[in-house]
């Protein structure tokens, strides 16, 4: 997913050793100015302006003023400069300021067809130099790119924002483009930035999943999502419970392959164990542990949570799987739980009434039950300390026991009976991640009135702030909204092969990610992103 953009058209040809103008785009220019506004800055009269120093003596060459590069997402600022740019040629180095910017020298230098030269403290021509600074207030996500005298250098406060540099230097210089001479200070407006994949309903090699992992890298996302148990099946080897896994499964090595891919372009992989719906793959194993109402009639996908045995057996597989996913995050599901949409649950489900009374008082129903049964899988969680989300419709109104105030809202619907706006969770402080389904949810065979994301709608119409339908919630509310994800739902899960997948989420991916980094109307039309899409391959 590379990018290019030359320095004006005459760079390519000018050659690194040419001689420079000193230009009013200094690095100290304010961050925010454009090529345009300094551009006339220098040239106009006005108190202040600056002035364009005579050119050097003969032979030197004079250079255009740079234009920003073009990016996926874009660059937030540029400040433009006179110099030859940047390309990468053979025998060039990169070089890291410490160690601790090994992986990424390593991984850039192999990207570019560069010699990674490890730790050194002298300078050559044509150096990539990769440097951690000591801005402990900055975006830890931020980072500046300087263009000059033929050498790069990215800076950041950690390692992530030297990699994201990495991934705008990647871009700039695909299909042999120059980086612009200048500066990029870059950060992205949402932490959290995903894409998540329901690998329970069709079977995606390790592979393919791979291979994703490396495009979202190139996008700036941050968070893999992997939605591996269903009814229809449970995708992981297990130790603890091996019966419940599906012939056709990844192994755990392949797994740990995937976490290792992802961490090196510093994404996380963040893991899904549904419950206590969505568990018909887990109760086939163990039909004893089925939710069965008065008549005796199963209930697809849930299981009992009155009986023991079945907390028992989610904690195993949590307890277990913490030690497989070592990120930050974990998603609890808690969605569609069927004991809950029928229009009496206690007489329905009389065991879980029953249940609800006896842990919690009298006056407890089955919606407390519910709302037990995901603190309890919080508390087991809690434990590996991973921060954790559910989504929306496993948070209940009206009960007397609350949800664990840790829980982030993965708010995706507001098709669901009683679902609550989200106006009702950020009034409340809760934190949320937008899932949007109206805009952010693929769904394999387009079923229930689900229609195949467009990258236009969610370039020109979606924002973070829009997490329900078409309307964005109140600015004020902005911080409380940590980013979103962009998912890919099996449902008809041979309604497309696996390649299909891939060309189907090209352009929604990039239009997410270019929505998630800067939330603000791009500066492209849809055309020009798409072309500039199609330019980066």
């Amino acid at each position: 997913m590379t990018r290019a953009l030359t320095a004006g058209g005459l760079v390519a040809a000018l050659g690194v050793g040419a001689g420079l103008w000193a230009s009013s785009g200094d690095p100290g220019t304010p961050a925010g100015s454009s090529s345009r506004q300094v551009a006339e800055g220098a040239s106009g009269g006005g108190p202040g302006a600056a002035r364009a120093p005579s050119p050097s003596p003969t032979p030197s060459r004079s250079y255009p003023l740079s234009t920003a590069p073009r990016t996926i997402p874009a660059v937030r600022s540029h400040t433009p400069a006179r110099g030859p740019g940047w390309r990468p040629a053979a025998g060039r180095r990169v070089v890291v300021g410490d160690a601790r910017l090994a992986d990424e020298g390593r991984l850039v230098a192999g990207e570019l067809g560069l010699s990674y030269a490890g730790v050194r403290g002298d300078t050559r021509a044509g150096d990539l130099r990769l440097v951690r600074n000591a801005d402990r207030g900055a975006n830890p996500e931020s980072y500046t790119m300087t263009v000059r005298g033929g050498r790069v250098t990215v800076s950041a406060p950690s390692d992530a924002g030297v990699f994201y540099g990495t991934r705008t230097l990647k871009q700039e210089v695909h299909g042999g483009g120059t980086a612009p001479e200048g500066v990029v200070r870059d950060q992205p407006a949402k932490p959290q930035r995903g894409f998540t994949l329901d690998i329970a309903r069709k079977n995606f090699s390790a592979g393919w999943i791979e291979d994703r992992v490396r495009e979202l890298g190139d996008l700036k996302y941050n968070q893999l999502g992997l939605h591996f148990s269903d009814d229809q099946a449970f995708r992981i080897q297990s130790d603890t419970h091996p019966e419940i896994v599906a012939p056709e499964h990844l192994t755990k090595a392949q797994v740990r392959q995937i976490v290792a891919v992802a961490a090196q372009r510093h994404i996380t992989v963040v893991p899904e164990i549904d419950s206590p719906g969505h568990l018909g793959a887990v109760l086939a194993a163990h039909p004893e542990l089925q939710l069965r109402n008065v008549r005796g009639v199963a209930t697809r996908g849930a299981i009992d949570i009155s009986k023991q045995a079945s907390a028992s057996l989610l904690d195993d597989l949590l307890n277990e799987y913490a030690g497989l996913f070592p990120g930050g995050y974990w998603h609890l599901g808690g969605d569609e739980y069927q004991a809950l949409t029928v229009s009496n649950p206690a007489a329905s489900y009389p065991q879980l009434a029953s249940a609800a009374r006896a842990r919690y008082g009298a006056g407890a129903g089955v919606s407390d039950l519910a709302t037990g049964w995901l603190n309890d899988r919080a508390d087991t969680v809690r434990a590996h300390d991973r921060t954790m989300r559910a989504w929306n419709d496993g948070f209940f109104r009206g009960t007397s026991v609350k949800p664990a105030a840790d829980l982030v809202v993965a708010y995706w619907t507001g098709k669901e009976f009683g679902a609550r706006t989200p106006t009702e969770y950020l009034s409340a402080g809760r934190k949320m991640l937008n899932y949007n389904d109206k805009y952010l949810y693929y769904v394999l065979g387009e079923p229930n009135d689900f229609v195949y994301p467009t990258g236009r709608r969610i370039y020109e119409e979606w924002t973070p702030r829009v997490l329900r339908g078409t309307t964005p919630v109140a600015a004020r509310y902005d911080a409380q909204i940590l980013g979103g994800s962009f998912s890919v739902w099996c449902d008809l899960a041979n309604s497309q092969t696996q390649a299909q997948v891939a060309a189907g989420v090209r352009m929604p991916l990039r239009a997410t990610s270019q929505k998630l980094w800067d939330a603000r109307t791009p500066a492209l039309t849809w055309t020009q992103f798409t072309s500039l899409a199609n330019r980066l391959g």
